[in-house]
């Protein structure tokens, strides 16, 4: 049987529904943390730092939280961060019901989630490709219902019930969200223990970061892969910086209009979710992820020149729809090739140069549009987009792509394996003869 018509295993649909969930308490917590802040401050600098906290996890402990994650029973870890969230938010909802929130409470709630996150998604990726046997078919899929729900539940349904749950009162948003991370982890619990890899005893946490994070930056296509999202990130977030002005300013667009035209985005997402492994069946994985990169660009473009909000809106749905494909595809081909010992800090150091990457777009997109013209940090975004297309196709192409899967076939490493050093992985030094 092909791996095309295989099914995904029942753990799966547990997965699904866990990360669903979770994903839903994400996008409650995402739009009521900064709505609570401002029922205690207007200080700009202030609502700021709640909102940065959530951030800084990633760039304070991404790497050593991968080379943890590595040491660590990944479903152990997955439910045990879900329940201490859980806690957290429930102990943050009786502050809300006693009248004793305040901002550094709530920066201090943003930055525990926040790294709570940060071990339960590292995780995730680590025991998926786990439960699925690598199968690269398989992952596809089960990439894209992730990327789809996640998309659905954090983007649409999250904040809005947010929102809502927020007029009923303070607490009730934060014990929602309690819930659902506590639901979370008892469907976590239930799945299947797998065995992980025999951690490197004998090397300390540092050096089995620097391990991590030495494997992505000399194997091309993962870098290729890592620089996707971080370019990106710059890009994106200078559109997203300026967004709301633009929309405003240029298109004529009102509150409720700004919220169709980020609706517009999340549904393309969704569409490209979708679509993302018949893509990579028709294009192959290489060219498709070329293709999506150059369409986002192009959307961007779009966007910059766009006369009226109707245009705007298709662009930002053509955007998302690349994003939606780019998020599938990559991390799907991230976890056939990379060993299931080092898996935790590929993915941990790749999110890390992302989340470095956000605050230097924020930067660009209000420098160039304070120095220039709104549009500028749009058309610099594209212009970013497509430079970034043409430097990572060679590096993601279907040609080295398809050498990294034999490579990765070819010596496949099975959970549990003794693990053994980057430098000396055979899977690297089958794929660097292409290098």
């Amino acid at each position: 049987m092909t791996s095309g018509a295989r099914k995904l295993p029942t753990g799966f649909g547990r997965l699904w529904t866990a990360q669903s969930v979770s994903s839903l308490g994400d996008g409650v917590s995402h739009a009521v943390l900064p709505l609570l802040a401002l029922t205690l401050t207007r200080d700009p600098m202030a609502l700021a730092v709640v909102t940065a906290a959530g951030t800084l996890p990633w760039l304070l402990f991404g790497v050593l939280g991968g080379a943890l994650v590595d040491r660590w029973d990944r479903r152990r870890t997955m439910w045990g961060m879900d329940a201490a969230r859980a806690v957290l938010l429930a102990t943050t909802a009786a502050a809300a019901a006693l009248d004793v929130l305040s901002i550094p409470l709530l920066a201090a709630v943003a930055f525990l989630l926040g790294l709570g996150g940060l071990f339960f998604d590292t995780a995730a990726t680590a025991y998926l490709p786990d439960l699925l046997g690598r199968d690269p078919a398989l992952l596809e899929r089960a990439n894209s219902r992730l990327r789809g729900a996640q998309t659905a539940m954090s983007g649409f349904a999250g904040p809005p019930a947010g929102s809502a749950l927020l007029a009923i009162g303070r607490a009730v948003p934060l014990l929602a969200d309690a819930v659902s991370f506590m639901l979370s982890a008892l469907l976590v619990r239930s799945l299947p223990a797998l065995p992980r890899p025999v951690p490197e005893i004998r090397e300390s946490l540092l050096r089995q970061a620097r391990a991590g994070a030495s494997y992505v930056f000399r194997d091309r296509v993962l870098l290729g892969l890592a620089l996707r999202p971080a370019v990106g990130n710059i890009a994106f977030l200078a559109v997203e910086t300026v967004l709301a002005l633009f929309a405003h300013d240029r298109l004529g667009i009102d509150t409720f209009g700004f919220g169709l035209l980020l609706t517009a985005e999340a549904t393309g997402g969704l569409l490209g979710a979708g679509i993302a492994s018949f893509l990579g069946r028709r294009l192959g994985t290489g060219s498709a992820l070329s293709c999506t990169a150059a369409v986002e660009g192009l959307a961007i473009l779009g966007l910059a020149a766009a006369p009226n909000p109707y245009v705007a809106g298709l662009a930002l749905a053509v955007c998302g729809a690349g994003m939606g494909a780019t998020m599938v595809l990559g991390p799907s081909l991230r976890q056939t090739i990379v060993p299931a010992h080092l898996m935790g800090r590929v993915a941990s150091t790749s999110r890390m140069l992302a989340m470095c990457a956000a605050p230097i777009g924020a930067f660009l997109g209000g420098w160039l549009a304070t120095t220039y013209d709104i549009r500028t940090p749009l058309y610099a975004a594209a212009v970013l987009l497509l430079a970034m297309t043409a430097v990572t196709a060679s590096m993601t192409s279907n040609r080295r792509v398809e050498a990294a899967l034999r490579a990765a076939a070819a010596t496949a490493d099975p959970v549990g394996a003794p693990a053994h050093s980057a430098s000396k992985d055979p899977a690297r030094e089958g794929a660097a003869d292409l290098l």
